[in-house]
């Protein structure tokens, strides 16, 4: 994907961290966990990035996802396929994919906010497929509830460059890089059975 900004790969590099382990020695000051689903046996969305697309779309007529592409991604030793989709200048939406049945690992919206007099409307534009993303997955909930519940979200993990919140079989998870960007995902959990 030639035509990324720089930002958006510096972003993507920081949602989308690695083992530490993997990292040399002088850039382990994090000591950053990998992320949940690029752990073996990560669970995936029992759909590809195209049959989301579809869906979402079909849900959300006024915060369209234009095709997905594929990050070049030679360094990456996780066996996963990246792709993003640019929304505008500022937000673009991205994916992880497992190899093989191309099912997703990890759903991403990233807002790089840019001071200025739009960075108020990118902002909103920016929560509003935030919202649209999280309802997409809990359909239930009404468009308030959903900025509601992804206005606590953001609150909880404001500052934080990986906040992450289980409920049920999903995880949502923000990554807070503040000037660098901001990233909400929605990521599927691996449930275990009760045993008596």
């Amino acid at each position: 994907m030639k035509n990324l900004p720089g930002a958006l790969l510096l972003s993507l590099a920081l949602t989308f961290p690695v083992w530490a382990e993997d990292a040399p020695p002088q850039d382990r000051s994090d000591h950053l966990p990998a992320a949940p689903y690029l752990l073996p046996g990560a669970p995936t969305f029992d759909m590809t990035i195209a049959q989301f697309r579809e869906k979402y779309n079909a849900a959300n007529p006024d915060l369209q996802l234009l095709e997905y592409r594929a990050i070049d991604s030679r360094d990456d030793k996780s066996n996963l396929t990246r792709a993003a989709s640019k929304i505008n200048e500022t937000l673009y939406a991205s994916t992880a994919l497992e190899q093989g049945t191309g099912k997703i690992k990890t759903l991403q919206i990233t807002w790089l906010p840019l001071p200025g007099p739009d960075e108020k409307n990118a902002q909103e534009k920016a929560m509003a497929y935030m919202t649209a993303l999280l309802r997409f997955f809990s359909p239930g909930l009404s468009a308030e509830d959903g900025r509601k519940k992804l206005d606590s979200l953001l609150s909880a993990g404001k500052g934080s460059r990986y906040f992450a919140r289980n409920e049920g079989a999903l995880r949502f998870v923000v990554a807070d890089n503040g000037d660098k960007g901001l990233t909400f995902a929605v990521e599927p959990i691996k449930l275990a059975l009760a045993t008596p």
